[in-house]
């Protein structure tokens, strides 16, 4: 069961040990009317969609490979587009009724993907039937309601999946999570004026089927003990990047009461970081139907012929051209405009958010570069000082950066300040983006309560094989395994277990992460060691190490990430006040 340990964002003395009997009550002695226990065989609850049976480990319940929509494909692609046959590219629908217990006990098929980040996820299939979600719970229905934690993997919203997601941890701190797949890659993100003009939502499709599982959520999740008015959506690098999609979308009014944004929410300097405008999005799309061979027609012609495509052929497509960009196109109803613009004008679902990163984010890019170099683990190469130089240059020595950027660049993070070419390049990919993520809590901060933190374990254990000359740091995506138990990428992945001062580190994480589903606010009762982010002097930043919880002002965390030299460049790239 949950962690005996004491940490600084535990809740009041009286409240912890409560809510840890109650759910052992539960699971021992409670009849629940919405449970229809088999002899036996797990408990079953009824869904308004049908009865699922789950089991219980250690306590807590789990449901895993729920169908929570209808499979988005397309059987009959000349059929009227969106009707029952002819699902692919269209929004997700709810999934039909059933009267047979449904057996949930195993993770569904994941979602079509190629392997783009090394072990980090996969493996690579062509699976469309895959909008499935699972939950996790401490308790099923009774008096009392249990806030909902909703999580969106990420992976560049081309790959991912929710198994290795183990929401038990979380779960046991008194909350129920649920996890999702959702569409990914160009069957998730394709925006066509073929598809466009069929008169329904369109190219969000990933976002959408993401808004469904949270009508799912609202239908359903009183019967595994949760409470549907308080749900907390939160999701690491493109899912946190979906879960500020949904935050600034009409559509998800309702639906979520808080955020958190693991690396990252949309930020300036941050590749990926902004939608993507329709037109260029269409243009994507007109260039991957030529490349599929359905390039001229009709509309309803090429549509009929993108849809009758194997996903197979589709994903080897867009696998060659960059057709997809993985980010949120504005399309106007599911993003009404650059997330950017929408939040600095109030446009958006005002709910409290917790926003962070990592404190060496690029590591992790710099593995999978280093690892797609070779096949032979011993043959890998990392990043020369030449092609650092060559990045730099790339990325800054042109329009809209000013001239002289890219030398200033060099001249702030030179290669003799570093060990290695990699840990130079590390600075420069990870204090871009920080700095960039710092401008919108600073949009953010007086219209909502947020709170920023950064995660420094360096020791932090990492999942890719040990390759020549990398350094792993405190990458991203290594917090996820201090959330959720043995997380390591994908079944690829290496499986580390966290020593007993991670552990520590572990729990801390786990109380403010549910803590902040509770109340809005990740501090326990009489507990106030995070401070709400705020620019005038005093704590706003949270660092969270293995040497303990500590705080800086936003002064001191702007000089150590060298904000005061991006700040300028991200307004180049985002004229904001």
């Amino acid at each position: 069961m949950a962690s005996q340990r004491r940490y600084a964002f535990a809740l009041s003395k009286g409240m912890a040990p409560t809510l840890l009997l109650a759910s052992l009550l539960t699971v021992s002695v409670s009849p629940i009317s919405a449970i229809a226990q088999d002899e036996g065989d797990g408990p079953v609850v009824q869904t308004a969609e049908g009865p699922v049976r789950g089991f219980i480990k250690d306590g807590v319940y789990e449901f895993l490979g729920i169908p929570y929509a209808a499979p988005p494909i397309s059987t009959d692609p000349t059929a009227a587009p969106c009707s029952p046959t002819n699902l692919r590219w269209c929004p997700p629908v709810r999934h039909e009724r059933w009267t047979e217990v449904l057996n949930a006990t195993a993770y569904a098929p994941i979602c079509a993907q190629t392997n783009e980040f090394g072990v980090f996820a996969g493996p690579p299939n062509d699976n469309e039937d895959c909008l499935f979600l699972n939950v996790f719970t401490p308790k099923l229905r009774e008096s009392g309601r249990l806030p909902v934690i909703v999580w969106i993997h990420g992976g560049g919203n081309v790959d991912g999946e929710t198994p290795g997601y183990d929401g038990s941890r979380l779960a046991e701190e008194g909350t129920v999570v649920v996890s999702m797949e959702y569409r990914l890659n160009v069957m998730g993100w394709l925006a066509h004026p073929a598809l466009d003009h069929e008169g329904h939502l369109f190219g969000n499709y990933g976002v959408l089927d993401q808004q469904l599982a949270l009508k799912w959520v609202q239908s359903n999740i009183a019967e595994f003990g949760g409470d549907k008015d308080n749900v907390t959506v939160g999701g690491q690098s493109s899912g946190a990047l979906n879960a500020a999609l949904s935050m600034v979308s009409p559509l998800a009014k309702g639906l979520l009461h808080r955020v958190i944004c693991q690396s990252y929410c949309p930020a300036p300097l941050l590749p990926g970081g902004f939608s993507v405008e329709l037109p260029t999005a269409e243009a994507r799309g007109i260039a991957f139907s030529v490349a599929a061979g359905c390039g001229s027609g009709t509309d309803a012609a090429t549509a009929a012929c993108l849809r009758s495509l194997t996903s197979t052929q589709a994903e080897t497509i867009a696998g060659k051209g960059n057709f997809i960009g993985g980010q949120g196109i504005i399309d106007g109803q599911i993003v009404p405009s650059q997330p950017m613009t929408l939040f600095a004008n109030g446009q958006f679902n005002h709910v409290p958010l917790i926003n962070g990163n990592t404190e060496d984010e690029h590591t992790f890019f710099l593995a999978i570069t280093e690892y797609n170099s070779n096949t032979d683990n011993a043959l890998r190469t990392p990043t020369t000082a030449a092609q650092y130089v060559n990045h730099v240059n790339a990325t800054y020595a042109t329009p809209p950066y000013p001239a002289g950027t890219a030398a200033a660049v060099l001249a702030l993070y030179p290669l003799s300040a570093y060990a290695t070419p990699e840990l130079a390049y590390n600075r420069v990919g990870t204090d871009s983006a920080i700095c960039g993520q710092r401008i919108l809590d600073k949009i953010l901060a007086p219209q909502i309560p947020v709170y920023v933190y950064e995660f420094d374990d360096r020791t932090a254990p990492f999942y890719f094989p040990q390759m020549p000359g990398f350094t792993s740091l405190a990458y991203h995506t290594a917090d996820i395994q201090y959330l959720f138990p043995l997380w390591h990428g994908g079944p690829d992945g290496i499986e580390h277990p966290l020593n007993a001062r991670q552990l520590d580190l572990s729990d801390e994480l786990v109380a403010a992460w549910t803590n902040f589903a509770h109340t809005g606010n990740p501090n326990g009762h009489g507990n106030k060691p995070w401070p709400r982010y705020t620019t005038e002097p005093g704590p706003a930043w949270l660092r969270q190490d293995l040497r303990g919880l500590s705080t800086l002002t936003d002064t001191q965390y702007s000089a150590l990430r060298h904000c005061d030299f991006w700040d300028p460049l991200a307004f180049v790239l985002f004229p904001t006040p």
